[in-house]
């Protein structure tokens, strides 16, 4: 039986990643423009995110204006809680 390569990623410790960038558009400087990124990327150090910012910078003509960051880790410790009833259907 195989497992996925992004399932086995999440066991590495990899986690869901968002970066919402905005830059500058490059013909009109002064409005800025919404990108957003998703990748599954290690936390805190975000090594995939800083490869793509990288690349950013030095191929596309948009300046970085900022970048917000959310991250969501797929696989957690289960929460548990016990039931106090029980319901049968037929």
């Amino acid at each position: 039986m195989s497992v996925s390569p992004a399932f086995r990623r999440q066991l590495e410790g990899y986690s869901l990643t968002t970066a919402e960038i905005l830059y500058h558009l490059p013909d009109h400087p002064h409005l800025l423009q919404t990108f957003v990124w998703q990748h599954h990327d290690l936390f805190p150090e975000f090594p995939e995110l800083r490869r793509f910012l990288a690349f950013w910078q030095e191929t596309l003509d948009g300046p970085l204006h900022s970048v917000k960051v959310a991250h969501s880790r797929l696989i957690k410790p289960a929460e548990l809680r016990t039931v106090s009833g029980e319901f049968r259907l037929h």
